[in-house]
């Protein structure tokens, strides 16, 4: 394993440049100095480190694994574990700031972490993904716990993945330490309504940003990217509030259906397929074009950076809501403002998965578990109140969502590490 800082990196691209672009526009807003600056765009703690796996072949592999530690200011660290190909260090930085604005944000006492491995699970066993997600937790035990860093789901994992996290994390102190990570099964401490987290927020935030722009559910049309975690229920979520989806996508390909598409025998269908491609009744078409479709919302809720210079211009929604972390470019964020469209940004749009994390954790500290219903209640509470606050913070001062939202997780944070001091 090593240990690294950022404080002498070079230039960042990519996602990361994005992150540090946003938190340069809140920093100059907010009149903060260089200093408070650097604090904030350098990681409090990474480290990189090498998982080697026995393939059921009885070949070896070897992958590479991340855990950011962007901010504790706040709290103790927060955030998803992700497996895919394209995870690098740079991607968790970002990713692990922008949890960092997210958690400030919606006010939970946390700061921002990710973590990943270079992975395709896609060619993968169960057991190949059980023993590499066991030797990614023992390389990184040192630095995660429940006071100091909690784990989640994200894209190529579930709550199985947090079960075995849980288990190998118990199994090194002694005892079972359910706190240890959030989004774990239901009968091992996990909370009611977490799986659906994030696309209940999701869906919460994009039909007040509906009532915003003067449009009812039932006369509203929406296509959504991605129909995993966090698209497939968004999407359940806006067709039971009356919205027409009319289309969504999924790594292999995308579907269309201008009377709107029938959700539940849409899932049905991938449970048994696999793929939202060859649902009967629809048509099919190019997964790019899905966010350049003509509806009125598009919920990019697959990877980040997808809406770019090359399409921005070509998006015909009037609202944008980003299910998942980054979906836009610094770029294309300009681009759509000029027209007018509404973008509510990933760290207010996508945060309910944070949200019942922390409520998670909080059962699982107490003990106790809360109803479903009151997960629920208090999770549209706070989704609405962070709603209202990015809402009349950019209202007050002129700034786009993703500017106030931004700005206000940046000055709580900033408030945090200043009431705390800077040690020693």
């Amino acid at each position: 394993m090593s240990w690294s800082t950022t404080a002498d990196a070079p230039a960042a691209t990519g996602p990361l440049a994005d992150a540090h672009a946003q938190l340069d526009g809140a920093i100059g807003h907010l009149g903060y100095d260089g200093g408070i600056r650097q604090m904030l765009a350098t990681p409090r703690r990474e480290l990189m480190v090498s998982v080697p796996l026995r393939r059921d072949d009885g070949s070896i592999a070897v992958y590479s694994g991340y855990r950011v530690q962007h901010n504790f200011s706040r709290g103790p660290a927060k955030g998803g574990l992700r497996y895919a190909p394209s995870v690098d260090l740079d991607e968790v930085r970002a990713l692990a700031m922008w949890m960092t604005w997210k958690c400030a944000l919606v006010d939970v006492p946390y700061g921002g972490a990710k973590g990943g491995v270079a992975i395709d699970v896609r060619e993968h066993s169960t057991p190949e993904l059980e023993r590499v997600t066991r030797r990614y937790i023992s390389e990184i035990l040192p630095i995660i716990g429940p006071e100091v860093d909690i784990p989640a789901p994200d894209i190529g994992t579930d709550e199985r993945t947090m079960a075995w996290i849980m288990d190998t994390y118990s199994a090194a102190v002694g005892h079972t330490v359910p706190g240890v990570v959030t989004g774990k099964p239901v009968s091992l401490g996990g909370s009611l309504g977490r799986a659906s987290a994030t696309s209940r927020g999701v869906a919460n935030i994009a039909l007040m940003a509906m009532s915003s722009r003067g449009m009812s559910p039932e006369r509203t049309t929406a296509a959504v990217q991605g129909f995993g975690k966090v698209g497939r229920d968004a999407a359940r979520f806006l067709s039971a509030a009356g919205v027409t989806v009319r289309a969504v996508s999924d790594i292999d390909g995308a579907v269309y259906d201008h009377r709107g598409l029938d959700i539940a025998r849409l899932s049905a269908h991938v449970d048994l397929t696999g793929s939202v491609v060859g649902f009967e009744g629809t048509e099919a078409i190019d997964a790019a074009s899905i966010l350049t479709l003509d509806v009125d919302v598009v919920v990019p809720a697959a990877i980040e950076g997808v809406l770019t210079a090359q399409n921005a211009g070509k998006v015909q929604a009037r609202i944008v809501v980003e299910g998942a972390n980054g979906p836009t470019t610094k770029e294309a964020d300009a681009i759509l403002r000029d027209r007018d469209v509404l973008v509510v940004p990933d760290i207010l749009a996508n945060a309910g998965g944070v949200v019942v994390s922390y409520f998670e954790w909080v059962q699982a500290n107490q003990a106790y578990q809360w109803s479903e219903r009151d997960v629920n209640d208090r999770l549209e509470e706070r989704m609405t109140r962070a709603w209202h606050d990015v809402v009349d913070y950019a209202g007050a001062h002129d700034l786009s969502y993703r500017e106030a939202a931004t700005v206000l997780a940046v000055q709580r944070v900033t408030e945090a590490h200043k009431l705390r001091g800077l040690y020693p």
